[in-house]
């Protein structure tokens, strides 16, 4: 079983959120800037009717007969003629003193011909914008400073303000929306080339561990390179495992016979009972820890090679057969027979070095328990599935140990004084899952043990 990573967020969510977060913060200085702007060219806007009013009612005035007169022309007050109809006041000041219009609306400082200022203030409980001028008038030999403050109510500029606020708002509303789509595929296409290595290397078989060769954004380079020396340490490491089993039965095997061999031919010349004893003994010991080394160097490489499956167009009879006749001096030795059945050929396609080790510990299970005089019977079928079926008249499995059977080192109360390992079962089962398919023990009604190979 594969342990899952521990998992600290969302790299996408979060490049989303940086990248919204960023774009809402864009959107709120476009609107204060857009707003801002606009503001300035509305103001500056107003300031210039102001501006242009009160020069038309300096322009009027004048000095007849050493008096000062003023005749303010009707487009002064036209020209700030507003939809929201905004209120006018003036105030005219001859060398600071009050002479007309309204007394409230005050001028500060002395304003020059060429210095006019604009100011906000209010008036009357209104916000107003003003504006402050002044023009020296000269006649008769007599000299006089004429100052004139004209200031408009803001409602028309207050509500062109809010249209353009909300027109702002909806600029950076949809600003903001489109950043926001914007971000999601930014996002999506940034970690779609992870997608794609992610994919990569899920659609790859266990026995591939070459390097990656597609070419990858240059931020993921680091990464792929890591994974290829992975991959190298791994087919390095692989390879030696192979090798070290290979090599570890043969020279465990070997020593093994050897001493078996010598034990055997010292029995022979052997006439001491206690010795003859004492030998049988040995050679006993000797195929049991012959048989248990081969059964656990088999299940190590039956576990390799079930992560590197090496398949094959195979004929499972063919396969059998060839088990059959090499098994069959060592039946006869039993006093058993082998009796192959089933169909004539059996094409499959699987890795032939799992499946023969699979058959052979199901038949070299059913010798050791078969009753002597009996056979045991080896059917090969495709149909309805492709099976390989093993049956003995033995005495059977135990039907409350069963279940267990197929575990590692686990075996029935039966099985006393009978050499073994526990692993023949299991390597079996391994082999039926490496191949996708089960492992089925069960007991003949009319007696005797029945193990099915399903593939």
């Amino acid at each position: 079983m594969t342990d899952s990573p521990t998992v600290s967020g969302s790299l996408r969510n979060r490049l989303v959120l940086t990248l919204i977060g960023g774009a809402a913060i864009l959107a709120i200085l476009l609107f204060l800037a857009v707003r801002s702007y606009a503001a300035r060219v509305a103001q500056q806007g107003q300031d210039n009717i102001l501006s242009a009013s009160v020069a038309s009612i300096l322009d009027a005035a004048a000095i007849r007969d050493g008096q000062l007169e003023i005749d303010i022309p009707y487009a002064a007050f036209s020209m700030l003629t507003t939809p929201s109809d905004d209120r006018v006041f003036y105030a005219i000041y001859q060398d600071g003193a009050f002479i007309s219009g309204y007394d409230e609306l005050q001028v500060d400082e002395p304003v020059a011909q060429a210095n006019w200022t604009f100011q906000s203030t209010e008036m009357q409980g209104e916000s107003i914008r003003q504006v402050n001028a002044g023009r020296t008038l000269v006649g008769l030999g007599k000299q006089t400073q004429i100052e004139v403050a004209l200031g408009q109510t803001q409602d028309a500029l207050s509500q062109t303000m809010d249209q353009i606020s909300r027109n702002a708002a909806f600029l950076g509303i949809g600003f903001f929306l489109l950043a926001a789509c914007l971000s999601f595929w930014v996002a999506s296409t940034t970690i779609g080339q992870l997608n794609k290595l992610t994919t990569s290397v899920t659609r790859r078989g266990p026995q591939d561990l070459s390097p990656f060769r597609k070419p990858v954004p240059r931020e993921m380079a680091p990464l792929v390179t890591s994974l290829n020396s992975l991959m190298g340490r791994l087919d390095q490491s692989l390879g030696q495992s192979e090798d070290f089993i290979a090599e570890a039965a043969h020279r465990v095997r070997t020593p093994l016979a050897t001493v078996r061999s010598y034990a055997e031919a010292t029995l022979h010349r052997v006439e001491r009972k206690e010795n003859r004893e004492a030998l049988r003994a040995m050679v006993r010991a000797i195929d049991e820890s012959s048989r248990a080394a081969g059964q656990l160097l088999d299940h190590a490489m039956i576990t390799f090679r079930a992560d590197h499956l090496e398949r094959e167009d195979i004929d499972l009879v063919v396969l059998t057969k060839d088990l059959v006749q090499r098994l069959t001096p060592i039946a006869e030795m039993r006093e058993l027979t082998l009796s192959l059945t089933g169909a004539r050929a059996v094409p499959y396609s699987g890795d032939p070095i799992l499946l023969q080790n699979a058959v052979r510990n199901m038949i070299d299970n059913a010798l050791k328990y078969a009753p002597v005089d009996s056979t045991v019977v080896i059917d090969v079928r495709a149909d309805p599935n492709v099976q390989i079926k093993v049956s003995d008249a033995g005495p059977g499995f135990p039907s409350e140990e069963i279940d267990m059977l197929t575990r590692r080192f686990e075996r029935g109360q039966n099985a006393t004084g009978t050499i073994g390992s526990g692993l023949g079962l299991t390597i079996a089962q391994d082999v039926a899952t490496a191949h996708g398919g089960t492992l089925e023990l069960s007991n003949k009604p009319e007696g005797g043990a029945c193990v099915i190979l399903s593939l």
